[in-house]
């Protein structure tokens, strides 16, 4: 009797014991790799939403850095109140013509309903979440408070992050008319603009 058939190894040196380990562990590493494939599906099926391939975005939002895949066609406006739950941003007309969506990229003023997520890779957003430090409201937010520089408010994330932009990128403002010239981009509906002059024009004096 061979010795090597009492061991339970055949001419090829491998054992019974050694074949049915490795079929164990096979059986088990299988439902493994299946449910990997089955995730890498899943992922490549959303990523191809509507046929279209998404891109994904790194950004800085708010001083924090933020990855989001996103459809290569969809707005920032869209960005970020859908995908980053950043509902101060505004959507009013939708088409760069109220001023409502008005937030920063590298620290100018930009209409987020008309400007790609996609092109912000890389680059700083800022909106009305990120403009205070903390608890302290930033000069500009706190001069619209004190003059009361609205009514609805919907146009007001817009309206100051208009304004912090105009005095930060552009130098502070000479006149209530040049006040009003570089803020015309931004609609009030409810026609406060006296107030919103007056509240750019105390803020413009603490940010310089």
């Amino acid at each position: 009797m061979n010795p090597d058939n009492d061991a339970g190894h055949g001419r090829s040196g491998v054992s019974r014991r050694n074949f049915l380990g490795g079929g164990l562990v096979a059986a088990a590493v299988t439902p493994l790799l299946n449910a990997t494939a089955e995730a890498e599906a899943a992922e490549a099926a959303s990523a191809t939403a509507d046929g279209v391939a998404q891109v994904l975005v790194r950004a800085a939002v708010n001083g924090a850095p933020v990855t989001v895949l996103v459809d290569p066609r969809a707005t920032l406006l869209d960005t970020l109140r859908e995908k980053l739950d950043l509902k101060g941003t505004k959507k009013g007309c939708d088409r760069g013509q109220c001023g409502a969506c008005t937030v920063h990229v590298d620290g100018r003023r930009v209409l987020s309903c008309l400007t790609l997520a996609a092109s912000t890779t890389g680059h700083e957003v800022t909106t009305i979440e990120g403009l205070a430090d903390g608890d302290r409201l930033h000069p500009m937010q706190q001069a619209f408070v004190e003059h009361d520089g609205l009514q609805c408010g919907f146009c007001t994330p817009g309206q100051i992050m208009s304004a912090v932009a105009m005095v930060d990128d552009e130098g502070p403002a000479r006149s209530d008319d040049e006040i009003r010239e570089r803020m015309s981009g931004n609609i009030c509906r409810c026609s406060a603009y006296p107030r919103i002059v007056d509240a750019i024009r105390d803020a413009q004096k603490v940010m310089r």
